[in-house]
Parts: structure tokens; C-alpha cells; sequence
């Protein structure tokens, strides 16, 4: 049984339509829908905004259904300027940009875990279903929503992931990311803490993040429409890929 997981229902709702033989268990206030995508048994949850409910939701979906794996997939703010809206990174190590537990250690050090980031897996497998759905991009995204959104030919990044319980809408603030974790390729709310859990656990983690705005003072979208529409498309065509 594979987990999948996103802050938002918009960004799962493609997946959520082809789910077939669905079952469903309400549990701790969410919803987890198990069934069959592309021949392989899944669950899928939206874990709503935030580090502590992403964890809840992954912790919960470890013990009570018996995941061999997880990924995570939903929008991301970028936070270099070579990212555009529309582009997709596929997690390579993920960080909790506001963990401080200093003096006792150090900035971005989890305590106890003594690592400043959690690696991911699968990564090169997902990279690959990724490119492959970028050659195939629109038999998945409709020509009208690409321009709505001002998407062209949408590029795939291996690269690093900043978590923090903060939505990050200034330059101000993403300079500030830039310097504390140079590698970091986009921000958001959920992913670090995900990866906590499943290395706590044991599990292979792996995560899509799909790049909605640039993160700065200018990041004003549609975000339910940009993760009804594009993000959750993507995820559709990317797993569909990877499963196969």
C-alpha cells in the first residue's frame, strides 16, 4: 500500500477521480480514501496546512493502514529565480527552516535525530516519471489552463525543500532563506516534518512539489485553481508513470 499525501484536497482531487474500488475511513478529522490507482493499491489523504498536522496525518497513516511507502505532492512557493510557475521538484533533502533549538544545537539541527535535513528515496525513479510526463505534458494539463497560468514548457529540479509554519510572501524573507539554506529550491508548510516521520519509521519517503509563485511580494495566485487545475494533474501523470 503506497500513501499519498497532500496539504490541500484540489491538489489530490485528479488522483481522487480515477481511484477506483474506493473504501473510506474517517479518522482524527480527515478522510483517508484507500483503493486502486493505476493497478496499485493506494491511500490518499490531505493532511490540511503546517508541520504538526502533515505529521499527525503521516504518524496516523503509518500505524493504522500499513503504508510500504509515502509521497507527498502539492504546490510549493520558489525560492530561486531560475524556478518558474508550473516547474516541478522532486525532493532531494528536506529541512525545517524555522528550527532553532539552539544552544543545545544547532540552527536547523533536529534534536535527538542530530540532522540539519532528511533525505529522500525513490528519487531518481520519480525523476524519471517526471520527465516522462513533461514529454507527455498535454495529454494531462488543458492548453486554456497552462496560459491562464502563464505556463510554457515547465522544467524538472532535483533540489533541496525548506519547510517552515509560515506562508513566505517577501524578498525580504526568502533572502534570508537564501542565506541560511543555499541549496533550497522552494518553500512550504509540510514536507520536512513528513520526512521526519517516515525516517522515525523506517518508511521510504519521497515528495513533488509543483512551483505556483515565485514566493515573493508579488505572490498572488488562485492557489484552489492552480491545485485543482495543474497541481493535481501533475501528480495524476507523474504517478501514473511511476507506478508503471
Amino acid at each position: 500500500m503506497i500513501g499519498i499525501i497532500s496539504a490541500m484536497q484540489e491538489e489530490i482531487q485528479a488522483l481522487l477521480h480515477q481511484l477506483q474500488n474506493i473504501t473510506t475511513t474517517e479518522k482524527g478529522m480527515r478522510t483517508y480514501y484507500a483503493g486502486t490507482l493505476y493497478h496499485k493499491k493506494v491511500i490518499l489523504v490531505f493532511s490540511r496546512w503546517g508541520k504538526v498536522a502533515s505529521a499527525v496525518t503521516t504518524t496516523q497513516l503509518i500505524n493504522d493502514f500499513n503504508v510500504s511507502e509515502i509521497i507527498f505532492t502539492g504546490v510549493a512557493g520558489g525560492i530561486k529565480n531560475e524556478l518558474n510557475i508550473g516547474d516541478i521538484v522532486i525532493g532531494r533533502n528536506l529541512y525545517q527552516h524555522d528550527l532553532n533549538a539552539s544552544p543545545f544545537y544547532e540552527k536547523l539541527e533536529i534534536p535527538i535525530l542530530k540532522k540539519k535535513y532528511l533525505e529522500t528515496s525513490n528519487a531518481s525513479k520519480l525523476m524519471e516519471a517526471t520527465k516522462l510526463f513533461i514529454r507527455n505534458y498535454n495529454q494531462f494539463i488543458s492548453k486554456s489552463d497552462a496560459q491562464f497560468f502563464n505556463i510554457t514548457y515547465p522544467n524538472v529540479w532535483f533540489g533541496d525543500i525548506a519547510s517552515g509554519d509560515q506562508f513566505i510572501s517577501s524578498l525580504k524573507k526568502i533572502k534570508k532563506l537564501n542565506k541560511l539554506i543555499p541549496t533550497a529550491t522552494c518553500v512550504e508548510m509540510e514536507g520536512a516534518s513528513v520526512a521526519q516521520v517516515c525516517y522515525e519509521y523506517n518508511i521510504p519517503f519521497s515528495i513533488i512539489r509543483i512551483i505556483s509563485d515565485k514566493a515573493n511580494d508579488n505572490a498572488h495566485i488562485d492557489f484552489p485553481k492552480f491545485a485543482n487545475s495543474i497541481a493535481s494533474n501533475y501528480a495524476l501523470g507523474i504517478l501514473k508513470n511511476y507506478f508503471a
